[in-house]
């Protein structure tokens, strides 16, 4: 959804900067007078496109670091509640150990 919204961005600037150089050029001023508006609006745009861009990033980044920290949050977890589940089949396991022990000292005697 994030890189949806980049490239309408994108395209929404793209057009708009087209549109604004096309107008420039037909406009009826003196050729330096185009010339340097066309070069302001050049740099206006990429200005705001470099903007754009270093704030698409940090909202990435951002998004992408939320999202590292909630799955480090559920491996946390799974691991804390696998290590209880661990220790009740040890404890299990033990004790079956204890009781077949005892069977044996039986079957021995």
């Amino acid at each position: 959804m994030q890189n949806d919204n980049g490239n309408t961005l994108l395209a929404i600037l793209t057009g708009a900067a087209i549109g604004a150089g096309i107008g420039i050029l037909y406009a009826p001023d003196k050729g330096i007078e185009t010339r340097h508006r066309i070069k302001r609006k050049v740099e206006d745009t990429s200005h705001e496109i470099a903007e754009r861009v270093s704030h698409a990033k940090d909202e990435l980044t951002k998004s992408a670091n939320a999202q590292k920290d909630a799955f480090d949050r559920k491996l946390d977890e799974a691991i804390s509640t696998m290590s209880y589940k661990a220790d009740d089949i040890i404890d299990k396991l033990e004790q079956k150990l204890e009781e077949l022990k005892a069977q044996n000292a039986q079957l021995h005697k």
